[in-house]
């Protein structure tokens, strides 16, 4: 006999459908087995779905976890601000708070607040050091002015920085070569045109070629871009083919990404 699981597909980042970073947003009664989460989310085949169970523990609100269409991740920002925004509007228990808080895996109690643009999420600021990485930057297409890779502590994040939005739009990057190099965030950035920073992200060996809005990848860039521009608040756009907007700010080692989410399908899995 089949279950019907409360689902929700959000464009985050968005305010209206067709842009943004699509997400699935499932609430379940327990956890599933790890391969069928990861079943679900080829299923849906998004960047990612995001799974939320109500925590008992009491140290937050629900627990969350993210899986790709391959594998499950240790974090995703965009899928976690899709999550707060369906929990915001379905869950009694939050009726008249202004936010909802997750415990998650390996990225800690991360928490989602009702702003004037909609919402934002907090999430680690992942540090990067310079570093090259010669065998990625020859599969991008161009030449990066620099290369910075995180530490061990947030292994699988690569920074490379271009002169400027031309460049960035104008990539062409090997991607099935990239997706030999493992399951790490190619983030490609740059002064912006009309926002302080520009983005492209590149996960193939996650099953994502080139994702829309990268949470994660900003929670990298934020710190980056703050240390290079000398200030804690910027506003940054991905350039991908759906795009998306994001404001930024840098505050007490976390890395606060805000914007609007738009629920574009609302109804049930069957299981």
């Amino acid at each position: 006999m089949t279950k019907p699981i409360p689902y929700w597909h959000v464009d985050a980042f968005s305010t209206a459908p067709f842009s943004g970073n699509q997400a699935a947003v499932m609430v379940l009664d327990e956890w599933l087995p790890d391969d069928q989460l990861v079943a679900i989310g080829a299923e849906n085949l998004f960047a990612e779905t995001a799974f939320v169970v109500r925590d008992a523990t009491g140290a937050a609100d629900w627990e969350l976890r993210w899986c790709t269409p391959t594998y499950e991740i240790a974090l995703c920002g965009h899928a976690t601000l899709a999550s707060g925004h369906v929990l915001l509007g379905w869950d009694a228990e939050l009726e008249g708070r202004g936010s909802v808080t997750f415990r998650t895996r390996k990225s800690g109690i991360l928490e989602v607040r009702r702003d004037a643009a909609g919402y934002e999420v907090g999430l680690p600021a992942i540090p990067t050091y310079p570093r090259d990485f010669p065998e990625a930057e020859a599969m991008l297409g161009a030449v990066p002015v620099a290369t910075h890779r995180s530490g061990k502590e947030h292994i699988g994040y690569t920074v490379f920085l271009f002169e400027d939005e031309a460049a960035i739009r104008a990539l062409k990057p090997d991607v099935r070569a990239l997706e030999t190099l493992g399951t790490d965030q190619f983030i490609c950035t740059a002064p912006g045109d009309k926002t302080d920073i520009v983005s492209r992200v590149f996960v193939p060996g996650g099953g994502v070629d080139e994702d829309s809005v990268t949470g994660s990848a900003h929670s990298v860039l934020t710190p980056y871009w703050a240390a290079k521009l000398g200030r804690d608040r910027m506003t940054a756009y991905q350039a991908s083919e759906r795009g998306g907007n994001l404001a930024l700010r840098l505050e007490d080692g976390r890395a606060w990404l805000g914007g609007p989410c738009v629920t574009v399908v609302e109804g049930s899995f069957y299981l």
